[in-house]
Formats: structure tokens, sequence, C-alpha cells
């Protein structure tokens, strides 16, 4: 009995150990009711920021800190009337060695206008939402995919990769870029839009009936070509990388 009692008492121990490191790194959670149309911006500076589309009715944003320093780390949430935005604040002068991993929550079956989805170091991934979306990264891979609506998506080194399941907007231009990445989009098969793609040092591809070629003298490679009415402006570009146009 009393082996037995202790081995109850370790464990018991042990788990409350595991909800308390759980919770010390869930440093931020908040649950918001946000109507169709509403803003989304997720600033990040150091960390991934991950968008998923849910069978629910509310946007959940969690804010994961990590690092030695991320005790020095606020998580900033500046929401207003029709508008999330969540941020985070480094103290000055700081040489911290921290980080935020943000996971948001959005109901799929809403259209929002993700008007910010960013992180200057950390990769940043949307899926499964609908509605306008810009997602940015300086120092990491973007990737947006299985989405219904307009994109717009660039990081200066890193890839980026964007499959839009239908689109919607149909006046909206979608500018797809990467300094030192490739860029690799699908679109639907009835896409209406102006497409422009250009490439200094890497290879072009597309599944679609637009002409590539290739300058006489020098690397640079470039498409253009207009599908069906040509509705909008679609721009590809990348400096080191190569890009692709494929069909969904």
């Amino acid at each position: 009995m009393t082996k037995r009692l202790s081995r109850l008492v370790i464990a018991s121990g042990i788990l409350s150990l595991i909800f308390a490191a759980t919770a010390a790194a869930q440093e931020f959670q908040k649950s918001y009711k946000l109507a169709a149309g509403g803003q989304i911006h997720i600033g990040n500076v150091s960390g991934d920021v991950v968008v998923t589309g849910y069978d629910g009715d509310a946007v959940i944003v969690k804010g994961f800190k990590e690092g030695r320093d991320s005790d020095r780390l606020d998580v900033e949430d500046r929401s207003g009337e029709g508008r999330i935005e969540i941020g985070v604040q480094y103290p000055r002068h700081c040489n911290c060695e921290a980080s935020v991993r943000f996971e948001v929550q959005v109901p799929r079956s809403v259209r929002y206008d993700f008007d910010h989805i960013s992180s200057v170091s950390g990769s940043v991934e949307v899926s499964n939402v609908s509605g306008r979306i810009h997602a940015t990264s300086v120092s990491g891979q973007v990737r947006v995919h299985d989405v219904n609506g307009s994109v717009n998506a660039k990081s200066v080194s890193g890839n980026v990769e964007v499959e839009i399941r239908r689109l919607e907007g149909a006046s909206d231009d979608m500018k797809f870029s990467s300094v030192s990445g490739n860029v690799d989009v699908r679109m639907p098969s009835e896409i209406d839009a102006d497409v422009d793609m250009s490439s200094l040092s890497g290879g072009i591809k597309t599944e679609f009936p637009i002409e590539v070629s290739k300058e006489r003298y020098g690397p640079r490679t470039s498409a253009r070509g207009k599908l069906g009415n040509g509705s909008r402006r679609l721009q590809m570009s990348s400096v080191s990388g190569s890009l692709n146009l494929r069909r969904s």
C-alpha cells in the first residue's frame, strides 16, 4: 500500500509539472467574436505564425513564448471594433533570446480580411480560410493553401507556396514574390487575369497558355499573357529563384 501511494504521489507530481510547464509556455490566449469582413492583423517579430480554419464561431489566438528571455516579451492586444490586432513588444536595446509562436483558429466559413499576417524571423502558414489574405515573412517560408479568396504573399529569403481553391473578389490584384526563394502558385483553371512573371536568374514554368521568353543577352526569364477577360493583375517574381504557375 505504501509503495502504491508513493507511486501515485510521484505520478501526480510529474503531471503537475507538465501542466505547469504547458501553462507557462502558453502566455496568451483570447477568443474574439468577429463579423464577416472584419480585419485580422497578426504581426510577429521572431517565431512562426500559423492560421487555420476550423468549425467554430470565434477567432481564437494563442501565443506561446519560448527562449531564455521570454519573460521580457509582451504580447500586445490592440484590437478594436471590427478588427483583431496582435503584436509583440520587445524591450529597447535588448539582444533577447526569445520568440513567440502564434496559433490562430478562424471560422472556416466566414470571409475575413487578413490584412497583415507576418513574421520578421519565422515562417507564415495560412490554410483552410476564406477572404482577402496578405501573408509576408522576411526570413522564413510563406505557405498559403486550401483557401477561397484572393492572396498576396511574399518572402525575402524563403520560398512562397500558394494554392487557391476558389477565387473570389474579381477585381483584387494578386502578387507573389521572393528575393532568394522559389515561388509556386496553384490557381483555378477558369482564372481571369493579366499575368506578368519575371525571374532574374531562375526558370519559369506554367500550365496556362502564357508565352515564356528568355532575354537574348542576360539571364532574365519572363512570361506575359492574358487569361480569360484579364480582370485582375497577377504578378509573380523572384530574383534568384524559379517560378511555377500551375492549375489547382
